[in-house]
């Protein structure tokens, strides 16, 4: 405490290297720190100090080159520098390998990644890279290594197709939830379930599901049709259309599969079936059908009357 006071006792302190002070008579003490740096000052303004022959050249490129380097940090060249010297020092991608893509190009996931043929392995970011491949329609999440020197690392995990989706005039590839992953432009998916309407594509797991327990009618199902989002019609291969209640659609559905095993109702010349009102079955003749079943009902009328003048 006492060599920050000035006085009489400090005045050998002040020789050593503290300033004296403006007020006659007084000194005091500068901080430890700074008393061999004021000293260097002094004795190199006073000549005391021999500077290295080349001392003011490197001080003057020291100078440069850390004005340079805080220009190219407030300017955020930084990452292109860095990817600059890299690339010139043998760090340049040369390699990216692609694992558990079906779905997806791998000139799209090349695209995701951004490479230039100069980009430098240590100033590639795999997080920024993961977002972009992850972000392509089939990529359900993926992780990027780098491999030093040269090599990146690309590992997809790929979403599940479920069904094809009819909404309107488009066609979607969705998967169990709904959710859709692509447009449909690929025949291979031509044997996916198709489901048509507003809502189908949130219904449709739970009531296929439920479908496979009859597959004498599901087979034979090439549509499934959501009504005003309350109920189901099934479309069948041979056009028949059977519609089915809102509530307890797969009892009805059982129902009908006992029909057909009893009487082949489905494989007769008949448009529509109708279970939409409980314990009670409509069925649609076609054209045709109708037309056949109304001149044989004529004839056995007419029959009928000749028989009764007959008599």
């Amino acid at each position: 405490m006492s060599a920050l006071m000035p006085g009489r006792g400090n005045v050998g302190s002040a020789q050593r290297g503290a300033p004296v002070s403006p007020h006659a008579g007084e000194t005091y003490v500068l901080p430890r720190p700074l008393r061999r740096p004021v000293r260097f000052a002094r004795r190199l303004i006073a000549g005391e100090v021999d500077m290295p022959r080349h001392a003011f050249a490197v001080m003057t490129a020291s100078l440069l080159t850390a004005t340079a380097a805080y220009g190219s940090v407030l300017g955020g060249h930084v990452p292109a520098i860095v990817q600059t010297v890299a690339s010139g020092t043998g760090f340049a991608i040369t390699e990216v390998a692609i694992s558990g893509n079906e779905e997806t190009s791998e000139i799209d996931v090349m695209g995701a990644l951004g490479l230039d043929g100069w980009t430098a392995l240590p100033g590639f970011s795999p997080a920024d890279a993961r977002v972009r491949v992850a972000g392509l329609p089939w990529v359900e999440s993926a992780t990027v290594r780098k491999i030093y020197p040269a090599t990146l690392q690309i590992k997809l995990s790929e979403r599940r197709p479920f069904a094809l989706w009819q909404d309107g005039a488009d066609i979607k590839v969705i998967e169990r939830d709904g959710k859709v992953i692509a447009p449909y432009t690929n025949a291979k998916f031509a044997g996916l379930p198709l489901v048509v309407g507003e809502g189908a594509e949130k219904r449709a797991d739970m009531f296929i599901a439920g479908m496979a327990r009859f597959p004498a009618i599901a087979s034979r199902v090439k549509g499934y049709v959501r009504v005003a989002d309350r109920r189901w019609d099934l479309r069948l291969d041979n056009g028949v259309t059977v519609k089915l209640p809102e509530k307890a659609e797969l009892a009805a559905v059982q129902a009908l599969a006992g029909l057909q095993e009893r009487t082949g109702v489905l494989d007769k010349d008949i448009v529509a079936i109708d279970m939409r009102i409980e314990d009670r079955l409509t069925v649609q003749l076609s054209e045709g059908a109708a037309r056949e079943r109304t001149e044989r009902m004529e004839q056995i009328v007419k029959e009928e009357i000749k028989r009764g003048r007959r008599t």
